[in-house]
């Protein structure tokens, strides 16, 4: 084993334990390990495919694991990482056998647990034999869900469509991209498909910087669910309109191109760094302002307001499976609080007559529908403004019978799926 494969293994084990043990975000864990940057682009890429696939399989991984132990209970934490890495290699990512498991005796070797080494010899030897075939009859779906995502989205939306959910989990996201101009030629030399709202879709994998037309700014990657609100506002140009919660500014970039004036929004110095660079490299130009969007006052109202409220996150989890595994129902309520004060303050915000989008990229009720519920009952300023089949065109099965976009995984599989995300048209009543 050379010392660059050790190395990548022995980050991957640091990974796994930064999610599953202190519940950090993967890819903030990702950015920060110090290791990573004397990877080769090729290495890099292996550990976040490993890690990634241990945690969107983890209850699959985990039954295996504990169906191939001698004597039942599970192995220190440590033992325990190297045997879902070296599982996940075995049985989801094709890597040979002598390979997944030589690699993983000498990572234990290398992280101090090398009385473990025959274990984990015995262990992964097994479930190179008789893995694949035992993954094969596993539920993987409900496996790989924590309880308490099962039960409250059967509660949402009933057995068949959280079957759906769960399965489109077991996939990766394929890659969207919104361009700016002339959707069609740029299908054409990105080689992507050509959906109805005029995103672009690509497999995922590869450099998307080393793209046709990239470093020219001529698109930006921005999932399909979360292009959708931008467009309900109908004509932008010369309005003015505040993005709040705005980084990573994709949204930001489809307002301005819309031809509005924008002031982009949010509490993170370090997060509105990244809207200035998606900016600068499209050529586009907003106000960008770092405050506390909830306490946020302008002096003058928006014609329009786009607020993308902070959310769990659970519609993301295609692209981000490490949700699953950091969020729990504590942080939902958490985080509905948190978006009843923003959007009450949005309509403050926003001038009489004017539009609110309220949106997030989440599949818990609490984030979604039931805060619309709350602000119509309790401030008479505020309408719902349906939104229309036409206006979402290929795309009517994702406007529930409110007149909002709720989207889910499972979704739209001839396209290849969409994201969970929820959207809502709001006006201010004139005065």
């Amino acid at each position: 084993m050379t010392e660059a494969t050790l190395a990548a293994r022995a980050a991957a084990l640091d990974l796994l334990r930064d999610v599953l043990r202190k519940s950090i975000p993967f890819d903030d864990a990702f950015d920060a390990h110090p290791e990573l940057r004397g990877l080769d682009p090729r290495d890099r890429g292996f550990v976040r495919l490993l890690v990634a696939t241990v945690l969107r399989r983890l209850g699959q991984i985990d039954e295996l694991v504990q169906g191939s132990l001698a004597k039942p209970g599970l192995p220190k934490a440590t033992v325990h990482d190297i045997l879902r890495l070296g599982t996940a290699q075995l049985v989801f990512l094709g890597t040979p056998a002598h390979a997944a498991v030589d690699t993983a005796v000498e990572l234990a070797a290398a992280r101090g647990a090398e009385p473990y080494k025959g274990l984990i010899n015995a262990v992964l030897r097994r479930i190179g034999r008789e893995g694949a075939a035992l993954a094969v009859r596993q539920d993987a779906g409900r496996l790989n869900t924590p309880d308490w995502l099962w039960l409250a989205w059967r509660q949402a939306y009933g057995t068949g469509r959280t079957r759906a959910i769960v399965e489109a989990h077991l996939h990766e996201a394929p890659l969207d991209i919104t361009v700016r101009r002339d959707p069609g030629a740029w299908a054409e030399r990105l080689e992507a498909t050509l959906l109805p709202t005029g995103s672009l879709r690509r497999p995922t994998g590869g450099n998307i910087t080393e793209l046709p037309g990239f470093a020219e700014g001529e698109w930006w990657v921005q999932d399909l669910a979360a292009s959708l609100p931008a467009k309900l506002f109908g004509d932008l140009a010369g309005k003015r309109v505040y993005d709040l919660c705005a980084a990573p500014g994709g949204k930001t970039a489809q307002l301005v191109a819309m031809g509005a004036t924008v002031t982009a929004v949010d509490r993170s110095a370090k997060r509105l760094e990244r809207v200035h660079e998606n900016l600068a490299r499209l050529k586009l130009t907003a106000e960008t302002l770092t405050a506390d969007v909830a306490t946020w006052n302008p002096g003058e109202p928006a014609d329009a307001i786009l607020l993308d409220a902070p959310c769990s996150a659970t519609g993301a989890i295609r692209r981000h499976p490490d949700i699953l595994r950091v969020k729990t129902p504590e942080d939902i309520a958490k985080l509905a609080k948190a978006q009843n004060r923003l959007l009450a303050h949005a309509v403050d915000l926003v001038r009489p007559g004017g539009t609110l989008i309220y949106c997030t990229c989440s599949i818990q009720p609490e984030e979604g529908e039931a805060q619309i519920d709350r602000i119509l009952e309790r401030d008479p300023r505020v309408e719902r403004l349906p939104i229309e089949p036409g206006e979402l065109e290929g795309m009517a099965e994702l406007i529930n019978d409110r007149g909002e976009v709720r989207s889910l995984p499972g979704m739209l599989p001839e396209l290849g799926g969409i994201d969970g995300f929820f959207v809502a048209r709001l006006r201010r009543s004139p005065e």
